[in-house]
């Protein structure tokens, strides 16, 4: 068992841990190659792993323990299952509620943005015809953006709106990649739909 370095010091989602070419990502942290940067993605204690002598690589490895450390991470990469509670013009706001097929149980925040939505016609993506609050979207997590927010990206066929309900509140059926019926009214909704087993 490797000896932990004893200096701990609390860090949130966000926080720059160092530089990459100076530091490994373990636990809790992820590298952004394009500044070379690595940053803490919970709120936790950092600690610096001494590499194995052995080992080519002799950068420590940075980890960041949570407190919650028993609970779900949204983490660049995961595939996260999120409840719309905004919609504005060029972005919608989302409510986290699962990492995979984990539950959170902290609070986080995602926010879809305009050009995340889909990856076509990206400049005629209408947010309103996209997301409405209350739908449940499944997400990609591009990165932790700004404000303790993760950037979420629904910009592929099995990722987007996975339910809905209508305005007279019922559970909606997909009928196509844009729509979405109320099976009481027959009314249809637009929608950013996400492809399901079988659906054209």
């Amino acid at each position: 068992m490797q000896e932990r370095e004893e200096a701990e010091e609390l860090v949130t989602p966000g926080e720059v841990l160092g530089k990459g070419s100076q530091l490994k990502a373990g636990r809790g942290a992820y590298f952004l190659p394009q500044n070379d940067t690595v940053y803490a993605s919970l709120t936790g204690r950092r600690s610096l792993i001494p590499p194995s002598p052995l080992s080519s690589d002799q950068r420590p490895t940075v980890e960041v323990t949570g407190h919650s450390a028993h609970g779900a991470i949204p983490e660049p990469g995961s595939i996260v299952i999120a409840r719309v509670t905004k919609v504005m013009a060029r972005m919608a706001s989302a409510d986290i509620m699962c990492v995979g097929p984990k539950s959170v149980r902290e609070k986080f925040t995602g926010i879809i943005r305009q050009q995340d939505v889909r990856a076509t016609e990206i400049d005629k993506v209408d947010m309103h015809s996209s997301f409405r609050p209350g739908d449940i979207v499944r997400a990609l997590v591009l990165s932790l953006g700004d404000a303790r927010a993760y950037f979420l990206s629904t910009a592929k066929n099995e990722l987007g709106v996975v339910s809905a309900e209508s305005t007279a509140g019922a559970t909606m059926v997909p009928m196509s990649w844009t729509e979405m019926q109320c099976p009481l009214t027959g009314q249809i909704e637009q929608r950013k739909v996400a492809k399901v087993g079988g659906q054209a």
